[in-house]
């Protein structure tokens, strides 16, 4: 694939991109959030706030060296060391900056912060709204529809949550949908994803989440539904090993949501009931790879990691983030080849993607057409989905 890597790498260094407004607006606001968020000591606001000054006009300084993974960001970030924020890989800046506000608070530190996930409240807060309440009633109808319906339903579910991710709303003006004469999904290859769990198979499906709270529970929901109609004996949902931008899902994460959907009315408390019975039987495995904090492409991935994708039927890619690492985080032409993009993955693949970011590829002219003709952000709005697999 080298002949095709010459789209420009995205950076923050253009006035009026998405990339610039997400380090200028978005990180500063967050900042602020988590102060609020928990009664922080002197010591952790002086830390936040040299980390606000710092991404804003200062250069980028290795991790102290007292840091767990001090050599391993020292090998990640050599070439960006003493660089302004905007002048390296939009993926590495946000990366590194996440990895620079646990330093903050203190979460790997000895004390009583350690461990502490400074975006826990907003994410549990996720999970006890007036909406999430909704969807989760939602079910006691989709699941007394025929199996195929509730397939579609759920799959869509779990495609459009993605737009409940909080550092998205943080600094998103994006309309409430897409516009009369462009499509809402731009690109569907569910029947191609569905064919490749039929039921009765002895499948193995990956599923690599994204965020936690009210986006997470609509995953658990189409987990639960692959399980319990034989679409696969086996899930392996891949979380974060810690905290990693602002909604990011973990362990503790999951199960949250795994008591949430327990102790829910109607449909949805039998589904918690039979994930949290999968999880204890070994049908549901949850685990956290170290290099889903990594600020690297798929492309990059170790050697264990190819080895556990390459066992799955189907590994399924959620959200922004994942996409952004499975293509490239690179201005492609949008109608660049999915598979091209995806040939060195080592198993068939999938993206559930809203798109909230300026990477997009894999779609026909003729759709690119109609969203540059009526939408000036269609690639950051939130307001359109894909669905894109490659076998």
């Amino acid at each position: 694939m080298s002949d095709t890597v010459d789209a420009p790498v995205i950076r923050s260094d253009e006035p009026g991109s998405f990339a610039r407004s997400v380090l200028a607006e978005r990180h500063p606001a967050l900042i602020e959030k988590v102060r609020d968020a928990f009664p922080y000591g002197p010591g952790q606001h002086r830390a936040l706030d040299a980390l606000r000054e710092n991404a804003a006009e200062g250069t980028i300084a290795p991790l102290p060296p007292t840091a767990y993974d001090h050599d391993r960001w020292a090998v990640w970030g050599r070439e960006h060391f003493g660089r302004s924020w905007f002048d390296v890989p939009f993926l590495w800046a946000e990366s590194y900056f996440y990895r620079r506000l646990l330093e903050a608070v203190g979460y790997f530190a000895d004390g009583p912060w350690r461990g502490v996930d400074p975006f826990r409240p907003f994410k549990q807060a996720e999970l006890d709204t007036p909406e999430a309440e909704a969807e989760l009633a939602t079910l006691d109808d989709i699941l007394r529809k025929p199996a195929a319906a509730q397939a579609d339903a759920l799959v869509h579910g779990s495609l459009w949550g993605n737009r409940a991710d909080l550092g998205f709303r943080i600094s998103s003006s994006a309309a409430d949908g897409p516009g009369a004469d462009t499509p809402p999904l731009v690109a569907d290859d569910s029947e191609a994803l569905w064919s490749l769990l039929p039921v009765g198979s002895p499948a193995t499906l990956c599923v690599v989440a994204d965020n936690a709270g009210r986006e997470l529970l609509p995953d658990l929901v189409l987990i639960d539904h692959v399980l319990h109609h034989g679409r696969a004996e086996r899930v392996v949902l891949q979380v974060k090993p810690y905290p990693y931008y602002v909604s990011d899902a973990t362990t503790e994460d999951v199960v949250d949501c795994l008591r949430r959907l327990v102790r829910a009315e109607g449909a949805a408390a039998g589904t918690g009931g039979r994930l949290w019975a999968a999880m204890r039987d070994g049908r549901l495995t949850v685990r956290a790879h170290d290099f889903f904090r990594a600020p690297l492409p798929y492309e990059e991935m170790p050697g264990d990691l190819r080895s556990e994708f390459a066992g799955a039927t189907l590994t399924v890619m959620k959200g922004d983030l994942n996409y952004r690492r499975l293509v490239g985080d690179r201005l492609w032409p949008p109608t660049t080849s999915f598979a091209d993009r995806t040939g060195y993955f080592p198993g068939p693949v999938a993206a559930l993607r809203t798109l909230k970011s300026d990477v997009v590829v894999g779609l026909d002219e003729r759709t690119v057409a109609a969203l540059d003709a009526h939408e000036d952000h269609w690639r950051t709005s939130g307001a359109h989905a894909l669905i894109q697999v490659r076998r």
